[in-house]
C-alpha cells in the first residue's frame, strides 16, 4: 500500500468554507441528527450543502459526506466534480472517503480529525468507530485526492460538546 501524503495547508478561503460546514453540523445537531456537516464547492463557486441524517432518516449511511456527494453528483458534471473541493466539519470516515473517491471529487478539506472524534465518541450500538484516516483510504486508490486538515479543530469540536455523553 502507498503511504498517505502529508497534510496540506488550509487557506483563509478554505477556513471560511470549513466554518460553513461546521455551521451545517450545528444545524444537523439541532435537527436531531449527529453533528456533522459538509459542502462541495464547484470551480465556479456553486455550493452544494449536506448534513448528517442518520437519526431522522433512520439511515446508517446518511453521513454528511455521503449525502453531499449524492447531491453534488446530481448537480455537477464529472469534470466539475473532479475540480471541486469537499469541505467537512469532521474528517470523512472510511465509508465516506470511499464515496468521495468514487465520485471523482479531487480535494477534501476537513476540520476535526477522526482521531480526535474517536476520543469523544463511545462505541455506537456496540460498534467502535473505525480508526482509518481518510488519507489511507485515498492512498489505496488509483488516483490522487488532495487532502488538507485538520484545521479549526476547536471550532469543530465545540459542535460535539455534550453530544456523545
Amino acid at each position: 500500500m502507498t503511504s498517505a501524503p502529508e497534510p496540506r495547508v488550509v487557506s483563509v478561503e478554505d477556513a471560511g468554507h470549513l466554518r460553513h460546514a461546521i455551521a451545517l453540523a450545528a444545524q444537523a445537531r439541532a435537527g436531531g441528527n449527529h453533528p456533522f456537516g459538509s459542502i462541495v464547492v464547484a470551480p465556479d463557486g456553486r455550493v452544494v450543502e449536506g448534513m448528517n441524517s442518520v437519526v431522522t432518516e433512520r439511515d446508517p449511511t446518511g453521513h454528511a459526506e455521503t449525502n453531499v456527494v449524492r447531491l453534488a453528483a446530481r448537480a455537477l458534471s464529472h469534470d466539475e466534480l473532479r475540480a471541486s473541493t469537499l469541505y467537512t466539519s469532521t474528517e470523512p470516515c472510511a465509508m465516506c472517503a470511499g464515496a468521495i473517491y468514487w465520485s471523482g471529487i479531487g480535494r477534501v478539506v476537513y476540520a476535526l480529525g477522526e482521531d480526535a472524534l474517536r476520543d469523544m465518541v463511545p462505541a455506537q450500538d456496540g460498534e467502535p468507530t473505525l480508526a482509518l484516516p481518510c488519507r489511507e483510504v485515498f492512498a489505496a486508490g488509483g488516483r490522487p485526492v488532495d487532502v488538507a486538515g485538520p484545521a479549526l479543530v476547536d471550532e469543530a469540536a465545540a459542535v460535539h460538546d455534550g453530544f456523545w455523553e
